[in-house]
């Protein structure tokens, strides 16, 4: 029972874990881009999955902004909608205050059905249409064509740094462990053998004086 709980815990983290890097690290769609707008939403229960306003603007009790959407289509045909907010300094740190100038570049890109103009929007976030939330897109860069190869060089550096990171926080777990727990185990399990033999012994005292004294009897 205690391995079903101590693996179902690791299981836990490791998909929090996952999705939290799956959220915030960068990706990289191939889309042909359709059109740009602006919209006033109000940012409710999913303002967790919003950037804040934009730098320089004020806000109010009620969050409403004025977002701008990247609308796009893949090459299988399936369609994508990406906001276009300033990430300021706040978390994820992609530190975007040009959101202005990445929407005239994508407005700039777009292209008709006849005549696509392949793009790679860089983004981060999931598009879940139940909860209107959005990739928020971080740039935009003209490519050859719709089977151009990408590598993810940032995901690639980053989730190392993240291996190596864990890498030494699992060896200095392991030589804490080694040095101070398993010692200070045996340690204990030592005064606790003692204290058994101890046990023991006086237990042997008093049987062997019981036996003495109805012996005499």
């Amino acid at each position: 029972m205690w391995t079903y709980i101590k693996w179902g815990f690791r299981l836990t983290i490791f998909a929090i874990v996952a999705a939290f890097l799956h959220y915030t690290l960068p990706h990289r769609d191939v889309v042909r881009i359709t059109g740009t707008y602006n919209r006033l939403t109000e940012v409710g229960a999913n303002a967790m999955f919003y950037a804040s306003p934009d730098s320089g603007t004020t806000t109010s009790t009620v969050d409403r902004r004025d977002i701008r959407f990247i609308e796009a289509v893949f090459p299988s045909g399936k369609v994508m909608v990406y906001r276009n907010e300033d990430t300021g300094w706040i978390w994820p740190p992609y530190f975007k205050y040009d959101s202005s100038n990445l929407q005239a570049e994508a407005t700039n890109l777009v292209s008709p059905k006849e005549k696509p103009e392949w793009v790679a929007v860089t983004h981060y976030g999931w598009r879940l249409p139940i909860f209107s939330i959005y990739p928020n897109a971080v740039k935009v860069r003209p490519v050859e064509g719709p089977d151009v190869t990408l590598i993810p060089w940032v995901n690639i550096v980053v989730l190392a740094l993240l291996g190596l990171v864990w890498l030494m926080l699992w060896r200095m777990w392991v030589q804490f462990k080694e040095r101070m727990i398993e010692p200070a185990v045996d340690d204990l399990n030592s005064k606790l053998d003692e204290l058994d033999a101890s046990a023991d012994a006086a237990k042997a005292r008093a049987h062997g004086f019981w036996s003495r004294l109805f012996g005499r009897k």
